[in-house]
């Protein structure tokens, strides 16, 4: 486990020059639930990431939906809720709302519950729902730990890579996601299921700077820094930290958890273990189609392939349904016995 890595020199150098130094000085805040709401300031400009490139989403809605132009949002309704109307849904984690926005025009929702602490990005969302008709849309900027929410009274619970934010993942799919979920409510989540803090294994690493090497030097100019990206090294734990405490403090219990607390219905990794590092700050170079760009994302995505005949996924498209022995602990937690 490294405490500090040449990629997290350049990260801050990235930042410094891309989100100011008001923002650094905000990672020296003692607090670490505000370190996590700078993190995700929406005034802040965005990051070059893989999932900004079409192709990259194409290929990961064909992995999870079977159709690479059917987005896993109407894969599930059709799959998991078609015919129901009047269902109630609560998002934990969900930023600016953009699937759960999606969610809404299906009309199988009366009520989405959206709880996120940043404002913000729930502010960005209010404007939308009017010009909409979607007022149906609740939002509450609240810490999930602080909420009291009715037993029983959720249809489906929801986590779009926001899961991953949270610490004890098994105390908190039993003790708060069971708790407020239907006997038959589902369990949705699209996430990060990798190691703890980003702390990739040496193998890993040496398929992601493999990748990178099939990468001409002209795209390979970080839009964060305009440092040349030569090899991935990795977060170091001291900048994860300092940068957002809450990011991957528990990813690799997820699955655990889940397997062991609930009904798994179905589960389809999508990778993003190589493509997500390789084309972390310099996804800019692969968003408009180029002659050039797109031969070299699907060397990308075949040797991202290679590389989960053997290993498993780091990202999963998951639904799940408490299982009988979950939803029995639960009844006996709410009777104190």
């Amino acid at each position: 486990m490294a405490l500090l890595t040449l990629d997290d020199i350049i990260d801050v150098y990235g930042k410094l020059r891309q989100r100011g130094l008001g923002f650094i000085l905000s990672k020296f805040n003692f607090k670490g639930l505000d370190r996590t709401r700078s993190a995700f300031d929406n005034s802040a400009a965005r990051s070059s990431n893989a999932w900004n490139i079409p192709q990259v989403n194409q290929r990961w809605n064909q992995m999870i939906t079977g159709d690479p132009h059917k987005e896993y949002e109407a894969y599930l309704v059709e799959k998991y809720l078609s015919g129901k109307k009047g269902l109630k849904m609560i998002s934990f984690g969900s930023g600016n709302c953009a699937h759960e926005l999606l969610l809404a025009t299906t009309g199988v929702f009366d009520q989405i519950t959206c709880v996120d602490i940043v404002q913000d990005r729930l502010d960005e969302a209010k404007s939308q729902i009017d010009d909409r008709h979607l007022a149906q849309m609740n939002f509450l900027c609240e810490n999930i730990y602080d909420l009291d929410l009715p037993e029983k009274s959720f249809d489906m619970v929801f986590f779009h890579a926001s899961l991953h934010h949270f610490k004890d993942i098994p105390a908190l799919l039993d003790s708060i996601v069971g708790r407020i979920l239907r006997a038959d409510g589902l369990l949705v989540i699209n996430e990060y299921v990798g190691p703890n803090r980003l702390q990739f294994p040496s193998h890993q690493k040496n398929w992601i700077n493999k990748g990178l090497r099939l990468i001409p030097k002209k795209f390979r100019k970080r839009k964060s820094s305009g440092v040349t990206k030569n090899k991935f090294y990795g977060s170091g734990t001291l900048r994860m930290i300092m940068a957002d405490p809450s990011e991957c403090v528990d990813s690799s219990s997820i699955i655990p958890a889940l397997h062991d607390q609930y009904e798994t219905l179905e589960e389809r990794p999508f990778g993003g273990n190589l493509v997500i590092n390789i084309l972390k700050d310099i996804a800019h170079h692969f968003t408009e189609e180029n002659p050039e760009t797109i031969p070299l994302l699907q060397d990308l995505f075949a040797l991202e392939d290679l590389y989960l005949e053997t290993y498993p996924s780091d990202y999963v498209f998951g639904v799940y349904r408490k299982s009988a022995s979950n939803s029995k602990h639960l009844d006996l937690v709410s009777q104190g016995r």
